[in-house]
């Protein structure tokens, strides 16, 4: 039953106080757990209204815009309201190097919420990122958490939600068929038809006139006029014509599946479309640019200028091609408009959660979205906690987290939370490989302390990693049933002895909050300390050196191997002005370096960078390292198999 005892930070409740409950809802705990889905539906009577997770959390009615009775939008109007508020402390979750089948951090930080939320007595919001369609139906999974610390409806979580990412599928593909059908036209017409067609006469008026985009694009060729008619015809061929270079097209499309036969493709195959074909390809939704400024947007007017400086492509003279350029700016604000605001939902224990933004930390920078942080720092005020986690290891997510996210917010974690695992440990140790689909081999079933101390030399360097920024760190030790008491205290004690804050087991999976209250007490005590965040490296360091950077001091390696296209495309980036940019490296997520057969901590490797491409809306130059794809594939057994509706109650089955 859900305990309706609880206080509030004042006597009086009032619609802007966050409530803080004293006791949480008591879950129906099964031992061994059951499916996630299985354990979420089970508790779907006891789920609060949004509106009053809304309430409980400070937000107030005119600010909340409700998607059922489950989840909401929340107006970016709260900053304003509480711009005097002081901010609460902020701490991010990252990882060890994982295994195939994920370590655990989203169930970390969604545990850990719970337990300072309902626990601990904390007022505390948990942000994370949408999970893509993509893994949902393919090997990994959803991105709710699991066992007793999910994010609920996850049904609702890892399917559409509010449909933000479609939205950027929507934004992302108008923009390449803007750009694919300018090349069309310039092909096909001279330039004064091209003039007349962008501005054509009023029926009515018989006049032209220029929208206001086209405004921008007349004021970045240095033409001050506003009237259509007094433009000379030089200046008009200016305007009208782009000359995109078909060969240094950036700008690809997008869709939310794991479709491997979309990387690669040939556009126009039709009868009116074959003097401009070309070859191009998909990315998966989440690493589209539009995903990654909607997460280091602060701001509705920020994220629309940001849109605007996309570049798509390069002219015949190599100067750049903007979203600006193609006129699609506003069309592409208009369809994200939406998408800028956090999505409310709560977790099995009331705590409240905002999910925004969802781009992958292999191939994108990895975190939720700035808006969300700071809306829940101020909600939480001086002397609560906002959770937000960073993807994959501390080499990918946190290091992007720090040196991308936290550059552009200005905010600065008072602690960093690492995730291990037992099993993943024994990875690195030398253990077998892990196959997802298949059993687990004896060796991370049965106690193999020898294995599991050779393993933690990874999570030794991920402490490592974490101290380079100057942010203590304790590690969380994602718990398995299969576990010993002496495997979990070796990695305890070796975390410990590497300079980790503290060491903590945590059992958030099988017992909900309750099993992370441990290391709720560990956070709040590590943020109660000083600390002074250290960004790897200054912005005016040039791209190769910022790339060096990183791929020496966080992954390890002797050096960096660029190829003639990757160095071309640097002096490119430095001759346009890219070169204060932060790197948001692409690379494997499976070893510290670029081979995912590497595990533990390789040393003296090349890190070779194949490809360099610039995200100049988001604001940062990402290399592709090695062999990476920035679309996945589905395996031969997808988990698509074991996904249906029950059509007599509507019922989602099956899902994780």
């Amino acid at each position: 039953m859900l305990s309706k005892s609880f206080k509030v930070t004042n006597h009086i409740l009032q619609p802007y106080l966050f409530i803080r409950f004293t006791s949480a809802p008591v879950l129906r705990i099964i031992r061994p757990p059951p499916s996630d889905i299985d354990i979420a539906q089970a508790h779907t009577d006891q789920q609060l209204p949004i509106s009053k997770i809304a309430q409980n959390a400070g937000i107030i009615s005119e600010e909340l815009e409700l998607y059922g009775n489950h989840k909401a939008k929340v107006s970016l109007n709260v900053s304003n309201r509480l711009k005097d508020n002081k901010e609460g402390n902020y701490v991010v979750v990252t990882g060890i190097t994982p295994t195939p089948l994920g370590e655990g951090k989203s169930t970390v930080s969604i545990g850990l919420g719970q337990a300072l939320h309902a626990h601990l007595n904390k007022k505390c919001f948990v942000n994370i990122r949408q999970p893509s369609q993509g893994p949902t139906f393919g090997i990994k999974g959803g991105a709710a958490g699991g066992g007793y610390s999910q994010v609920v409806p996850m049904e609702e979580f890892n399917l559409h939600l509010t449909g933000d990412i479609h939205a950027i599928v929507a934004a992302n593909n108008l923009i390449a068929a803007a750009l694919d059908a300018r090349i069309l036209h310039e092909s096909t017409q001279s330039d004064v038809n091209l003039f007349d067609r962008l501005c054509p006469k009023d029926v009515k008026t018989g006049k032209r006139r220029f929208s206001p985009i086209m405004i921008s694009r007349c004021q970045k060729l240095g033409i001050t006029k506003t009237d259509p008619e007094t433009l000379t015809q030089e200046e008009r061929s200016k305007f009208a014509r782009l000359n995109i270079d078909p060969t240094k097209i950036s700008w690809r499309r997008v869709v939310d599946t794991n479709d491997r036969f979309l990387r690669s493709i040939t556009i126009g195959q039709g009868a009116s479309e074959k003097t401009c074909q070309r070859q191009t390809g998909f990315d998966i939704a989440v690493a589209s640019e539009i995903m990654a400024v909607l997460a280091l947007s602060s701001s509705l007017a920020d994220m629309k200028h940001r849109f605007s400086k996309m570049v798509v492509a390069l002219d015949k003279n190599d100067n750049p091609v903007t979203v600006d350029d193609l006129g699609v700016t506003g069309a592409v604000t208009v369809l994200m408009k939406d998408a800028i605001k956090p999505t409310l939902m709560q977790t099995l224990e009331h705590s409240p959660v905002f999910v925004h933004a969802g781009p992958f930390a292999n191939i994108a920078h990895g975190n939720s979205s700035i808006i969300a942080d700071k809306l829940a720092l101020k909600l939480v005020g001086s002397d609560g906690f906002v959770v937000t986690e960073a993807g994959f290891g501390s080499d990918i997510g946190m290091e992007k987290f720090y040196n991308i996210k936290c550059r552009t917010s200005k905010l600065s974690p008072k602690c960093a939370v690492l995730v291990a695992t037992v099993r993943a440990l024994k990875t690195h140790g030398g253990g077998p490989e892990v196959v997802p689909g298949k059993p687990l081999q004896k060796e991370y079933v049965t106690e193999n302390l020898e294995l599991l101390e050779k393993g933690c030399i990874n999570m030794i360097k991920h402490i490592q990693i974490s101290g380079l920024f100057g942010i203590p760190v304790i590690v969380a030790i994602n718990a398995f049933t299969s576990d010993t008491p002496r495997e979990l205290e070796l990695v305890k004690q070796m975390a410990k002895n590497a300079g980790a804050f503290d060491a903590v087991v945590a059992t958030h999976h099988a017992d909900g909050g309750f099993g992370a209250k441990e290391l709720g007490e560990a956070v709040v005590r590590a943020c109660s300390k000083s600390s002074q965040l250290k960004l790897l490296y200054e912005d005016s360091l040039p791209l190769r050196e910022k790339i060096l950077t990183i791929a020496t001091k966080v992954y390890g390696a002797a050096d960096v191997k660029f190829s003639d296209l990757a160095n071309q495309k640097l002096q490119t980036y430095e001759r346009l002005g890219y070169g204060k940019m932060p790197i948001c490296m692409a690379k494997t997520p499976l070893s510290l370096s670029h081979d995912p057969l590497l595990k533990g901590v390789p040393t003296g490797f090349t890190l070779p960078v194949n490809d360099v491409r610039v995200s100049v809306g988001a604001g940062f130059v990402y290399p592709l390292c090695g062999d990476i794809m920035t679309i996945p594939g589905l395996p031969t057994r997808p988990g698509f198999y074991d996904i249906d509706l029950d059509t007599e109650t509507g019922r989602v089955i099956g899902l994780f």
